[in-house]
């Protein structure tokens, strides 16, 4: 039988039921291969992929030296227990911690970002003998127990059925909660405002604040070059762990390895998985510190995963960040974001009426869409829609939440590839405010 979209569709449609959505509204997007930044369908039509999938595909799709890595440890050995010790497992451990900061000594293996937050939040819980997480509103920590209500944003509602968790506001200044005027006010202003919420909840009772450093889902919120360093003020003030959550941001994505390295601090622990393997093989984890590697010398620790360190997905691990170090993907995700991406996603901000603000590093930009500028009245859903449908039909795989477009292509891209998206973001959102801005 000749696979054709119809096809992928009507078997999707009939037996695969998905995520985050109402099964009977779907109509999803048949991808059938890829290569690089690039991917197609069975009718031969070719997106430019500027969403990473779900940010995640930092090393882009099929990487030859990961595919050939995976395909080697499939020959040697495709799973193992985790209580067993295994090459690939150390192997990978050894090449994250090289990247962690000073002071973190091991890696927990989960199978993806949510139970990494998951674990760490266990860890953090274990290691201080208190509760209470306290997390951001603006916010995504995955869809586990905790995770899911440590998320700030609607999508906890329904889930909430875990136990000691709080939020806070963290900063945001195109929408201060803080009524700030600049960025040092949001900075000052939200740090207080979360002092007084660690004092409202109990210092003794707060085993952690969980944080990502630069917020992903909810906006690409890159915060005030201070705030940070706040955050990890209070934690010590208080005695309270900080778990920093680099799902999204961390392994290049950024233009650094980890996010928080623009901002000249460090967690305790640190959350991680997507970009570390490209999502090439489920796989998450989390960086201990020392202190807290030590803790659990003496003290159980109550977790555990079947697949914690799974071959196939260390080998990928390794692959992946071996690839990065020598192709200078890093640097490539710095370089394109300061440069072509970052100066492009400027002056479509300037040119376009329906652009609000421009924010981002490295290949983790946002552009946040409105009707009226001066109200900064968020772009409909209808609206976004359209613009969505007018992406696809130009070739442009996006990432789209809420009103705004996430522009986070592989760290891999060209100069070239950033110019084709730029020329088709242009024209789009050109149509666009003609049509839609106040």
């Amino acid at each position: 039988m000749t696979t054709t979209n119809d096809l992928v569709r009507q078997l999707d449609r009939q037996y695969v039921f998905h995520s985050w959505s109402q099964q009977g509204q779907l109509d999803p997007l048949v991808i059938a291969g890829g290569a690089g930044c690039r991917l197609w369908d069975y009718a031969g039509k070719e997106y430019l992929d500027f969403s990473s999938q779900l940010v995640n595909t930092n090393i882009g799709h099929q990487h030859p030296k990961v595919i050939a890595a995976i395909k080697e440890q499939a020959e040697t050995l495709t799973t193992v227990a985790p209580a067993h010790a295994n090459l690939a497992r150390g192997e990978a451990a050894k090449r994250i911690v090289e990247r962690a900061p000073q002071g973190f000594s091991k890696v927990f293996f989960t199978n993806a970002g949510a139970d990494a937050n998951e674990n760490a939040i266990r860890m953090a819980r274990s290691y201080t003998g208190r509760d209470k997480i306290l997390s951001a509103y603006r916010s995504y920590h995955g869809n586990t127990g905790s995770a899911i209500v440590a998320t700030g944003d609607p999508r906890r509602v329904p889930n909430e059925f875990a136990r000691g968790h709080a939020h806070f506001f963290n900063p945001y200044l195109y929408r201060s909660d803080f009524w700030a005027r600049d960025e040092q006010e949001e900075c000052q202003r939200a740090l207080q405002h979360l002092r007084r919420v660690i004092e409202c909840e109990g210092p003794g009772a707060i085993a952690a604040i969980l944080l990502e450093p630069i917020p992903g889902t909810a906006g690409v919120l890159t915060p005030p070059a201070d705030y940070l360093k706040g955050v990890r003020a209070l934690a010590d003030e208080f005695g309270i762990l900080l778990i920093f959550d680099e799902v999204m941001a961390g392994f290049g994505r950024t233009g650094r390895w980890f996010a928080f390295e623009h901002y000249g601090v460090s967690p305790d622990l640190i959350a991680f998985a997507k970009g570390v393997n490209s999502g090439y093989v489920p796989a998450g984890g989390v960086v201990i510190s020392e202190a807290i590697s030590r803790h659990f010398d003496e003290h159980m620790f109550f977790g555990g995963l079947t697949y914690s360190g799974h071959p196939l997905a260390m080998a990928s691990i390794v692959a992946t960040l071996d690839a990065m170090h020598e192709e200078g993907v890093v640097e490539n995700a710095a370089s394109i974001g300061q440069g072509t991406l970052g100066q492009g996603l400027e002056r479509l901000a300037r040119e376009h009426a329906i652009v609000g603000e421009t924010r981002g590093l490295g290949v983790f930009h946002a552009l946040e869409l409105v009707s009226d500028r001066e109200r900064r009245t968020p772009l409909s859903a209808s609206a976004m829609g359209e613009i969505k449908h007018a992406l696809l039909a130009e070739g442009m795989l996006p990432f789209v939440a809420e009103n705004r477009i996430h522009v986070v292509p592989p760290c891999i891209i060209s100069e070239a590839e950033t110019r084709q998206g730029l020329a088709i973001l242009d024209k789009v959102l050109g149509e666009m405010s003609a049509k839609h801005a106040a």
